[in-house]
């Protein structure tokens, strides 16, 4: 692809947030914003994950943005447990549609931290079609929003995740698989923990696979 990714700043509520961002050649390609893990704990859009998933949507032409949070890298602001995150992701994907209005869908990614964000911002804005979840933590964040889960999506994650008892991920599972009119698709991978350390291979193949499936009608 010729395209360059571009560091660029858009207007967030608490200043300016850095960001990366991929512009297709297509007017009509979908869109995706991509949603860093825990500031507190590290968490940057250049997470490893949070690239792998980037350059995923990137390689599927999508016009693709993974943004900072408030406080991280060049980004203004402070942290502020979750409602200023959530904020700056809506802020996000107001400036991501407003430079590709002829959009064929809208996609939201996270990962951990990010994915419970990308999950709240789910809630809020019906545009979006699908998502993507990655290491959610349902044993430390409260999902019980998601009821009813307004659109299919994926959640993957890690069968030797540290952070994350099984029993949490698959009583979230049980929940979602019980609603009508959406598809979540839970899926492990065997080896991974939950940063998939040395299974991002593993896990760039089940985000492409899922992406391939889920847009071949658009």
């Amino acid at each position: 692809m010729d395209n360059k990714i571009l560091e660029i700043f858009i207007p967030g509520p608490a200043g300016r947030l850095e960001a990366k961002y991929f512009k297709s050649k297509k007017n009509t390609s979908p869109i995706a914003l991509v949603l860093q893990p825990h500031p507190q704990y590290g968490g940057t859009m250049n997470n490893k994950v949070v690239v792998e998933t980037f350059h995923a949507f990137m390689d599927n032409d999508f016009s693709v943005c993974r943004v900072n949070f408030r406080g991280v890298g060049k980004s203004d602001g402070e942290f502020d447990n979750g409602q200023g995150e959530l904020a700056d992701a809506a802020a996000a994907l107001d400036w991501l549609e407003r430079e590709n209005f002829d959009n064929s869908q809208c996609w939201v990614s996270g990962f951990s931290f990010g994915s419970l964000i990308a999950m709240q911002l789910l809630m809020r804005r019906p545009e979006i079609n699908r998502f993507i979840a990655i290491s959610p933590q349902p044993n430390v964040y409260d999902f019980s929003f998601l009821s009813p889960c307004p659109t299919s999506g994926l959640m993957v994650y890690g069968k030797k995740d540290e952070l994350v008892p099984v029993e949490y991920i698959n009583d979230l599972n049980k929940r979602l698989s019980e609603q009508k009119g959406i598809k979540v698709e839970f899926q492990s991978i065997a080896d991974a923990n939950h940063f998939f350390s040395k299974n991002e291979s593993a896990l760039v193949k089940n985000l492409n696979k899922y992406i391939k499936k889920e847009t071949a009608l658009y």
